[in-house]
């Protein structure tokens, strides 16, 4: 299946700064535009760096250990934060990327193995393009039940598996999907639940073959 990429879902308005932006400046853009981070790029609009908002807070509590061996060990890592006063002290480096052709399912997949809620886009060139946040990929499921069902049809069906349009019922609703019919020989159930989850906007699969189809119509239309 075709998953969307992550330049079709990104914005591209990013608010950015250099390694001399100063301390202030920083925190000004920070809540002049409700943001939590800022990435920091160099002369040719490369990323090397963000800078979020737990960074800026270490100016206030000077990044003293408080006696853990968890939070000492922190602390030394990001000693240099209390007392940086640009991006270039402050900035986490290297920054987490995703490139724009990247299918939502590697961008998902980045932010939960990281536990971030955003990342930065690049191009080919590895230039700043966008940002992509956990609620743009969380657009690919305000599909309509009408596209998916189109694409389960043509992709998994037709393309992926070679049936006929008409083989298996597609039925969707609210991105639940219910197959119904019999499959050749060479398509097994699990397979082809397997081609549909693929299909961006899906939330559930769920097969029933002919007779427990057929069993179960009269029952639906009596209720």
């Amino acid at each position: 299946m075709k998953h969307q990429r992550v330049r079709d879902l990104m914005s591209d308005a990013v608010v950015r700064v250099q390694r001399g932006t100063p301390f202030k400046e920083i925190a000004h853009l920070l809540l002049e535009y409700d943001i939590t981070a800022v990435p920091v790029v160099d002369e040719e609009n490369r990323p090397v760096g963000v800078v979020s908002e737990a960074d800026l807070l270490q100016k206030m509590w000077g990044g003293e250990p408080d006696g853990s061996a968890e939070h000492a060990e922190w602390s030394r890592a990001s000693a240099g934060k209390a007392d940086a006063t640009d991006a270039a002290g402050l900035m986490t480096s290297p920054p987490l990327c995703a490139l724009e052709s990247w299918s939502v399912v590697d961008a998902a997949r980045v932010m939960a193995r990281h536990r971030i809620k955003r990342l930065l886009v690049v191009d080919g060139d590895g230039r700043l393009a966008g940002v992509v946040s956990r609620s743009d990929l969380l657009r690919v499921f305000l599909r309509t039940d009408r596209a998916i069902r189109t694409e389960i049809i043509e992709e998994a069906l037709v393309k992926a598996l070679g049936l006929a349009p008409s083989s298996v019922q597609v039925d969707v609703a609210h991105g639940h999907v219910v197959l119904s019919g019999r499959l050749p020989a060479h398509v097994s159930a699990p397979l082809l639940e397997e081609h549909c989850r693929s299909v961006d906007g899906v939330v559930a699969v769920e097969f029933r073959p002919a007779g427990e189809a057929d069993a179960e119509g009269p029952a639906a239309v009596g209720s």
